[in-house]
């Protein structure tokens, strides 16, 4: 069961990327569909394109060093990759915080979106935090559950599109309520599936 659960996250994470990637530097690459949900005018347009861009980089990245780092029998295998990939994931998310709090300021639907992705960034930037503390104090299973909280926030974009998608196309919500109903259940969704994970030990 655990390997088939492997499996599912390393797809996973491998199609959002490609998506993403494809999405936002070959479809789109000056992003002119996003800035058109927009609600209103961006006062900086150059700046949040330099912010936005750079959230989509360092999340990739996130996307990508995640699974390799959640992965037991890699970690077993080689303790020292699994410390350089960690460190790459850490830092991706540290360096993703300043542009992530830039642009939920400009959020689609308004101050709700902006709180909901405030708390999103901040519970990113936390759970990483500790744990790099946990596992600098050698206190492995603390810092394998943080770090399964983290990685699982790394998935809060995907929820978003899902949730998007099915509130906006399928059941007619504007599109503006559907995005802020999405920012706020992105992490609430993420957190319950990460605390699911960490009772049935599958990270550790």
């Amino acid at each position: 069961m655990k390997n088939n659960i492997w499996i599912i996250f390393l797809i996973v994470s491998f199609m959002w990327v490609m998506h993403t990637f494809s999405k936002n530097f070959m479809v789109d690459p000056t992003l002119q569909n996003f800035l058109a949900k927009k609600d209103e005018v961006l006062t900086n347009e150059s700046l949040w394109i330099l912010m936005i861009r750079l959230h989509i980089i360092f999340a990739i990245i996130s996307l990508i060093t995640g699974p390799l780092g959640v992965i037991k029998k890699l970690r077993m295998k080689s303790i020292q990759f699994h410390r350089w990939n960690g460190r790459v994931y850490a830092l991706s998310i540290l360096l993703n915080f300043i542009p992530g709090i830039y642009v939920s300021f400009f959020a689609t639907g308004g101050w709700l979106s902006t709180i909901g992705f405030l708390v999103l960034n901040t519970l990113w930037f936390g759970t990483t935090i500790l744990g790099y503390i946990n596992i600098r104090r050698k206190n492995v299973i603390k810092h394998s559950s943080w770090m399964s909280r983290s990685f699982f926030l790394a998935f809060a974009n995907m929820i978003i599109y899902i949730i998007v998608a099915i509130s906006h196309n399928a059941l007619q919500f504007s599109y503006g309520t559907s995005y802020t109903i999405a920012v706020w259940l992105c992490w609430v969704i993420s957190l319950c599936i990460a605390e699911t994970m960490i009772r049935k030990k599958v990270f550790i």
